[in-house]
């Protein structure tokens, strides 16, 4: 049989979180972020359950291609724009919507021939400080765009670094938001402002600018990323569950084998685990190679959480390349008779219901839940929840 290990897209999870959005989004459009082959999970996966968005955001020309393939007739937006001049041909062929956040793609697109003009997201830096043209370059910029026939209509955008909490404690978008408006008050064109953070915690609360009837900060566009996978952007101020997010991807595996330990025994490479009682430990066939941390503590004191059989426990040691330990004590105590062929969920949710979030994996190994959904190894096959 085949080594045991399997990621699952849920798709009716990845629906339920777009319709979750929305419902955050009040009357803006809806951009699905399928950047980095959807966050791990595969562009072709969760196409079925993403097209009633209004739009797709994403990087790659090859992706891109990717949706066209699938029927998608829709607006594209590449959020990092052209990288070359040559690129304009691509967007040119595929209608092919593009951010600009620097002069040299002005000027590629001023020389560039077409016969249909481009929709374009002219990118400010309001506090980011990775793309887009300072406030007071902005104007020059979109008297550039506007001038030129290539350009059918300008969408001003701008990208937040603190929507998951404070900035030297104050509101963490305020400030930007503040120096967007100021910049772009009078200009023609909509606006996209919101991630998934400014999403669920800004984007029918806040205003776009200090008059009365000011729109609300979701206007017209908003970004969907990691809240449509399932994961709580400000995690851990707030959890998935808080927010009313399913998960949308598990990774599974089973007890392949299992080991009596006495009190002192150790545990896997470097010896980094001493059995602080006599206890039995589960081998899982999931190791680094397979995209699991290989960082994820698994002490005494500290351990990542790992499901068996529906039941919580923990990571036991070192993670290997092709195989991890696991508490059996916590499952056992539930009732639960452990044996090589029981299901262990490494995150998402288990046959029993029971559901591990990736942000507490993530959280317990010192990164994000970002970095773990891509790093789904290529060796690990991949099954669809369809709708």
């Amino acid at each position: 049989m085949p080594r045991p290990i399997l990621a699952t897209v849920h798709q009716p999870a990845l629906q339920a979180n777009l319709a979750r959005v929305r419902r955050a989004s009040a009357d803006a459009r809806v951009w699905a972020v399928v950047k980095a082959n959807a966050y791990g999970h595969g562009i072709e996966r969760v196409f079925p359950a993403l097209c009633a968005a209004d739009g797709f955001a994403l990087l790659d020309l090859n992706e891109a291609q990717r949706l066209r393939a699938l029927d998608w007739r829709g607006p594209i937006l590449l959020l990092e724009g052209a990288f070359e001049a040559r690129d304009l041909e691509i967007c040119s062929r595929l209608h092919l919507w593009h951010v600009i956040h620097r002069e040299a793609q002005i000027d590629w697109l001023a020389a560039h021939k077409t016969q249909q003009p481009h929709h374009v997201f002219l990118k400010m830096n309001s506090g980011m400080n990775r793309l887009g043209f300072q406030p007071e370059a902005l104007r020059a910029a979109w008297r550039r765009l506007e001038a030129l026939p290539q350009v059918d209509a300008i969408t001003l955008m701008t990208h937040f670094s603190d929507a998951d909490g404070l900035r030297h404690g104050e509101e963490g978008v305020q400030y930007q938001i503040d120096r967007f408006v100021q910049a772009t008050h009078d200009l023609p064109g909509e606006r996209s402002l919101c991630n998934s953070a400014a999403i669920l915690r800004h984007a029918q609360r806040l205003p776009l600018g200090p008059a009365p009837d000011a729109p609300r900060l979701a206007s017209d566009w908003v970004r969907a990323g990691i809240a449509l996978y399932g994961s709580a952007p400000d995690h851990p101020q707030r959890s998935s569950a808080d927010w009313g997010l399913q998960p949308t991807l598990t990774l599974s595996s089973q007890l392949i084998a299992t080991q009596a330990l006495c009190a002192g025994d150790t545990v896997g490479y470097g010896s980094t685990y001493t059995a602080p009682a006599d206890m039995r430990i589960g081998i899982v066939a999931c190791g680094y190679a397979d995209g699991y941390p290989r960082h994820a503590p698994g002490s005494v004191d500290r351990a990542a959480p790992v499901l068996v059989s529906g039941v919580r426990t923990r990571l036991v040691g070192r993670v290997s390349m092709d195989m991890l330990a696991v508490d059996l004590g916590p499952v056992e105590a539930a009732g639960q008779p452990c044996q090589p062929g029981d299901e262990v969920v490494l995150w998402g949710r288990s046959r029993t219901a029971a559901v591990l979030p990736v942000d507490e994996v993530a959280h317990a190994a010192g990164t994000i839940s970002y970095e773990l959904l891509c790093a789904v190894a290529a060796r690990v096959p991949f099954a669809v929840e369809a709708l």
